[in-house]
């Protein structure tokens, strides 16, 4: 194997009696070998979504088995002139198919592939519009088959189908991915989907990259699953070596959890263009899996900045980089200067991902024993989509939501100074993930940055509460957090079920539910939030609260 697993590291000398420790316990407490036993005690005494959610652990072997499936599946697509597919799904569901889609593109003769995981209407009317029916398929993707946001656009587009091709003929433009039993699967049946792929319950959404919820989506864009899962099976073999030194994954998790204890909490990637897509399925991973109890390790995946002297204390950086790819260079000669931890991984192609998915699962496993969290588990993705539920109750009730005023631009500046040494700010933008309002958003955090020195990420709202919202509700309280939303200027209907006639809200009302969800679920955690809402022009707010800072 030429082993893309293998990792240079620098900047460690002050956290040798730490790392030598935490090394010598992982080897006297067996890790690794309870690891593959799925002892449920290297977490928690109690065996609640652990032991049944460690089935990560045999993916790479068993996904083999799942290939001739796809592949006369998809032959069978493009046989019947399919050219799109449309994925619906949300966090751990549509990530790792954002990644292939952005990495990998189409192959020839194969289907172009869209992800649809944001409620606003904008977004949702725009893929209406664009997206080739008769020549379409809709890949509803959903592990608990009961995630709101895949539900609403299940209903609102199987509506579409069945009004333009009738119920019959709509159906067959639709395919599930869910785990068995749920209702999901139920209504995909009743519906004349045209198929449904099976899910492993024994695997978490975020660990789910090697099943059918990252297979299907990468074999209809015409990848070679069979090479990536070969990286990922090459992977699992390294990461079952006893000895800790020679076993990258364990080795690379009790780094992060030890540099995490003392304070070096905060992640930052470096990634080379072909693959910086990979940053937003590893910030869910490490984010979501970590972030609880008042402990977690803040990914940092977007236009990570290479901070001076203390502004550096409270991070560690990794660079994952193409060989030949001279991006970085610079930044890691500057890195290595000033003695900050950077581990460096080197991949001859794109399809070694495959062993990157397995790798940073084994690792933050083996971080999340350090920090004695259960990884597996989400506990205020729950608590936030409970808060949106009660949101959504009143406005069916009451016929609208609560009102709450933005904040104006001095507001922002008393909100920035609550910011505390080894603090981060989070942008949560409920808005259109639009490239230009991306744009503004990008250089909104520039300026973030360069006001306060700390660590700034920015996500579009819903998809991060499926991701780092985990973190900024369960991690140890030092976010600062920004939200951004607007008034809709073009919005659609729900339908309160497939083909139905009758909605309940709109796909407005929705967004905005969801961030008034988030907003209360980050108040009663105690967290420091400001709100700015935009009435006109997005892209205008966000530049005067640029030009103000």
């Amino acid at each position: 194997m030429r082993n893309s697993l293998r990792f240079s590291i620098s900047g460690l000398d002050p956290y040798e009696r730490e790392i030598r420790q935490a090394l010598g316990d992982t080897e006297r407490s067996a890790v690794i070998s309870r690891i593959w036993k799925k002892d449920h005690t290297l977490w928690k005494e109690k065996d609640e979504e652990i032991s049944n959610r460690l089935g990560w652990l045999s993916a790479p072997d068993k996904a083999p088995e799942t290939l001739p499936e796809l592949e006369s599946f998809v032959r069978e697509i493009r046989k019947e002139g399919y050219s799109h597919a449309l994925l619906l799904g949300m966090g751990g569901s549509s990530l790792a198919p954002e990644v292939f889609s952005r990495i990998f593109g189409t192959a020839d003769g194969y289907l172009k592939l869209g992800i649809l995981d944001s409620t606003d209407p904008e977004v949702v009317l725009s893929y209406a519009g664009l997206f080739p029916l008769e020549k379409g398929l809709y890949l509803v993707s959903s592990k608990s088959g009961t995630t709101l946001e895949t539900t609403s656009f299940l209903n609102f587009f199987y509506a579409r189908a069945c009004e333009r091709l009738g119920n019959k003929r709509g159906g067959a433009h639709f395919a599930a991915i869910t785990d068995p039993g749920t209702p999901l699967e139920k209504a995909a049946h009743d519906l004349l989907f045209r198929r449904v792929f099976a899910g492993d319950p024994e695997i978490g959404g975020r660990f789910s990259v090697l099943s059918p919820f990252g297979l299907v989506p990468a074999a209809l864009i015409g990848m070679n699953d069979a090479e990536l899962v070969d990286h990922s099976r090459q992977a699992a073999r390294l990461c079952q070596n006893p000895s800790v030194s020679e076993n990258p994954g364990v080795y690379l998790g009790v780094l992060l959890g030890t540099l995490a204890l003392a304070g070096r909490d905060k992640v930052a990637f470096l990634l080379s263009p072909e693959i910086e897509s990979f940053g937003a399925w590893i910030e869910q991973l490490l984010a979501e899996s970590t972030g609880k109890e008042g402990r977690g390790i803040l990914p940092i995946v977007r236009d990570p900045d290479i901070p001076a002297g203390k502004e550096s204390q409270d991070r560690i950086f990794v660079h994952i980089g193409i060989t030949g790819d001279k991006t970085h260079r610079e930044a890691m000669r500057r890195l290595a200067k000033s003695q900050v931890p950077l581990f460096s991984l080197t991949l001859n192609n794109a399809y070694e991902l495959g062993g990157q998915f397995f790798l940073w699962e084994m690792a933050t496993a083996v971080a999340g024993h350090f920090l004695k969290v259960n990884p597996f588990d989400q506990p205020d993705v729950a608590a936030s989509k409970k808060k949106t539920e009660a949101v959504l109750k009143t406005y069916k009730e009451r016929g609208s939501l609560p009102e709450e005023n933005g904040e104006d631009e001095e507001g922002l500046k008393r909100f920035l100074s609550l910011a505390r040494p080894g603090d981060y700010i989070a942008l949560l933008a409920f808005l259109p993930p639009l490239p230009g309002i991306a744009s503004a958003l990008k250089e909104f955090a520039a300026a973030l940055r360069t006001r306060t020195g700390l660590a700034v990420t920015y996500d579009f709202g819903p998809r991060f509460l499926h991701s780092t919202g985990q973190l900024h509700k369960g991690g140890r309280g030092n976010g600062l957090f920004i939200q951004l939303t607007a008034d809709h200027f073009k919005d659609t209907p729900v339908p309160a079920a497939p083909a139905s006639l009758s909605s309940l809200y709109s796909f407005g009302v929705l967004e905005n539910a969801q961030a008034c969800g988030d907003r209360e679920a980050l108040r009663e955690k105690g967290r420091r939030l400001i709100h700015f809402h935009f009435r006109k022009e997005i892209e205008k707010g966000i530049g005067q609260l640029i030009s103000f800072i």
